[in-house]
């Protein structure tokens, strides 16, 4: 007999997933031989032991039952299934119902959110305060327009903003009053923190991962399966199959970017503003430096060229500056299972005059990498070639990247 933990995890499961249009309910499509809502179980046991209730769509409560129990393994009499509702906050209810009377803290997770680490989920059970609900979130990266219709009419500051994730955490009893008033009230809110704020409860964020995105579109499941797939080959070529071995290489990459002056607005380089400055022409601002990192990063860990990632087929990224790049470019290394270690960078051009500007630029180029080294040098070509000539600068860059291990600690 397992002890009576006093944590549960509510795993909702109930979604219809039109979006996805896989012909089933979103939790019972597969991502490679698992279904999305096995994956996500096998994160949920992974982590600290805890009463696990999946809320099944109606009819998918024995196909729910045989997911809980193969992931769940010696540790399946802390599992059960509950059916949901019509609304997710109608399952969370039905979820709640269920707990056991030992259980204080109570994360609501999405069975979409299929590949969020385990790490994940004991962070947020440690950081449940007495009277304070916790989610895992993560900055937002995308420039943000406010729009009327097809209009713009204004920008957002994202440096306000975060994009929340699951699971969330909370003490069991205020939440269960906060949803007692939801009902009561006859509310119907987007996520469990949004209920539980409304009831005037704090709620703080904790950094999330970037693994816990959601499974919503076809897109999304091939993101995932591009993830299982490339941890699958990482292990099989493991000395040790099957795992990662502690003393896995650091990889490195090379990226080279070029362009010519003749851009509209400012100089953008290194990703600083030169307003004196001719600007370079490009799909987003020109940055060549930082291009040529992200071309670095992305060769190291495997994960292909700048173009396939952020060309003309992402109009998305049409005149995103450096942080922007840099900070997705992170995220598609993590993901790939990497730490970054450094960067180096030097880029050839006759200006603009770089050397009182170093030390600015190495920081904001770092701070986007999440605080890797970044180094940038410059040169002149003695007048030889296009840079030497005034049209244009070249770049080269050279990283290095970590293989992480399964704790997300670098090897």
């Amino acid at each position: 007999m397992l002890p009576v933990p006093h944590t549960a995890i509510i795993v909702v499961a109930a979604g219809s997933g039109t979006r996805l249009d896989a012909g089933a309910p979103k939790a019972f499509v597969g991502i490679d031989t698992h279904s999305i809502l096995r994956h996500a179980l096998d994160g949920v046991f992974a982590a600290a032991p805890a009463q696990v209730v999946v809320v099944a769509p109606p009819g998918f409560e024995g196909d729910a039952e045989a997911e809980l129990r193969a992931a769940a393994g010696d540790r399946a009499e802390l599992g059960r299934v509950v059916t949901g509702g019509e609304t997710r906050q109608q399952s969370v209810a039905a979820g709640l119902a269920a707990l056991w009377g030992d259980v204080r803290t109570v994360l609501v997770h999405d069975a979409a959110r299929a590949l969020t680490p385990p790490e994940t989920i004991d962070a947020v059970v440690a950081a449940v305060g007495s009277e304070t609900g916790v989610i895992p979130a993560l900055p937002v990266v995308d420039t943000l327009k406010r729009v009327n219709e097809d209009d713009v009419v204004g920008a957002v500051d994202r440096s306000e903003l975060a994009a929340a994730m699951t699971p969330q955490g909370f003490p069991r009893e205020l939440l269960e009053r906060a949803y007692d008033a939801a009902r009561t009230a006859g509310a119907d809110y987007t996520d469990d923190a949004a209920l539980f704020a409304a009831a005037g409860h704090a709620v703080r964020r904790i950094e999330g991962s970037a693994r816990g995105f959601k499974i919503t579109t076809p897109a999304d499941l091939d993101r995932a399966r591009h993830l299982l797939s490339a941890a699958s080959a990482e292990a099989d070529s493991s000395p040790v199959r099957g795992a990662r071995p502690s003393g896995a290489l650091p990889r490195i990459g090379l990226g080279t970017d070029v362009h010519a002056f003749g851009g509209e607005g400012s100089l953008w380089l290194a990703g600083l503003e030169w307003p004196d400055e001719a600007a370079l022409s490009g799909h987003s601002d020109g940055d060549a430096v930082a291009h040529a990192i992200v071309d670095a990063l992305l060769g190291a860990a495997g994960l292909g060229d700048i173009g396939q990632h952020f060309g003309t087929a992402h109009p998305e990224y049409a005149g995103a500056h450096a942080d922007v790049f840099l900070a997705r470019t992170r995220q598609l290394v993590e993901e790939a299972g990497f730490a970054i270690g450094n960067v180096s960078a030097q880029f050839q051009s006759n200006r603009p005059r770089f050397s009182a500007r170093r030390g600015e630029a190495e920081q904001v180029l770092s701070e986007a990498l999440g605080g890797a080294p970044v180094t940038v040098t410059a040169t002149t070509t003695d007048g030889l070639g296009f840079p030497g000539r005034g049209e244009g600068v070249a770049v080269t860059a050279v990283a290095l990247v970590v293989p992480r291990e399964k704790g997300g600690e670098s090897a």
